[in-house]
């Protein structure tokens, strides 16, 4: 399993691909390799989302602590821009985000640890986003910052006014607006 730094603490990792005249076979998710690779976490839940346009996005959402939830973000069918905003407090990088593609085709993966924001846009229609949550989903520790935010500054492949997204994204607070639970370890 091939993996760079890309963000912070935020890692891309490409599984191996093990190909013939069928198709491939992938380890999307091995524990010891990925302990290997200096990560450690303990999965409890599998989210599998399916998105039927292009332009559909979701986010940017986290949960507060104490059901804050690492995730490892794949596309099972078609692409996606996957985005990562940094909000530890004291962070070098807090406010920023990193943009990623991935795709069905690339295989690459997202680690995403506590303290990021998650949103991504799909670029084609039946797009399916698989990932794994360190934590169980919690309604009441579930938080929301518009995706659209100026001060972000988010660079989308695509004019967010003609995104397809939720009542609740829409709704979302600034990111000047909310307070991070979140703070940076050196």
């Amino acid at each position: 399993m091939l993996s760079s730094n890309v963000f912070s603490d935020v890692i891309c990792l490409i599984p191996q691909r093990i190909s013939d005249q069928r198709g491939f076979f992938s380890e999307s998710w091995n524990k010891r390799i990925l302990e290997k690779e200096g990560i450690y976490t303990n999965f409890v839940q599998d989210n599998h989302s399916v998105s039927l346009k292009v332009g559909t996005l979701r986010g940017l959402h986290f949960q507060n602590p104490p059901h804050a939830q690492v995730k490892l973000v794949r596309c099972g069918r078609g692409r996606i821009f996957d985005v990562v905003v940094d909000i530890r407090k004291g962070s070098p990088t807090f406010g920023g985000w990193f943009g990623q593609e991935l795709s069905f085709e690339n295989g690459k993966q997202l680690f995403i640890p506590v303290g990021f924001m998650h949103g991504f846009v799909t670029l084609e229609s039946n797009t399916e986003i698989v990932y794994k949550c360190s934590d169980y989903y919690s309604p009441d520790c579930d938080r929301v910052v518009r995706f659209d935010d100026p001060d972000l500054a988010i660079k989308w492949p695509m004019d967010t006014a003609n995104a397809i997204f939720s009542e609740k994204d829409s709704r979302a607070p600034f990111f000047k607006e909310f307070d991070s639970p979140f703070v940076y370890k050196v």
